[in-house]
């Protein structure tokens, strides 16, 4: 689920790289202790439920989780320019 691309996972919704960034902003200005956390950063994205985000936010969690644990390979990158 990189910021960069789109992403449905699991939950039949896609994220437009515009509304990812949106997100990753909201993530910064709404902190935990923020109320209605999920409301405000649904609204700063738009188009996009309080439920919605809150799932997109548990599966950047699952993706880090998986990161961290080194289950996702690195990608094989072509040695360009040289």
């Amino acid at each position: 689920m990189a910021s960069g691309s789109m992403s449905t996972r699991g939950n039949g919704s896609s994220w437009t790289p515009q509304q990812n960034k949106a997100f990753e902003r909201a993530l910064a200005v709404y902190d935990r202790d923020t109320p209605d956390r999920w409301h405000n950063i649904a609204r700063a994205v738009g188009g996009k439920t309080a439920e919605e985000v809150k799932r997109h936010y548990d599966d950047l969690l699952e993706d880090i989780k998986n990161i961290e644990a080194g289950q996702v390979p690195f990608p094989n990158y072509r040695n360009v320019g040289n």
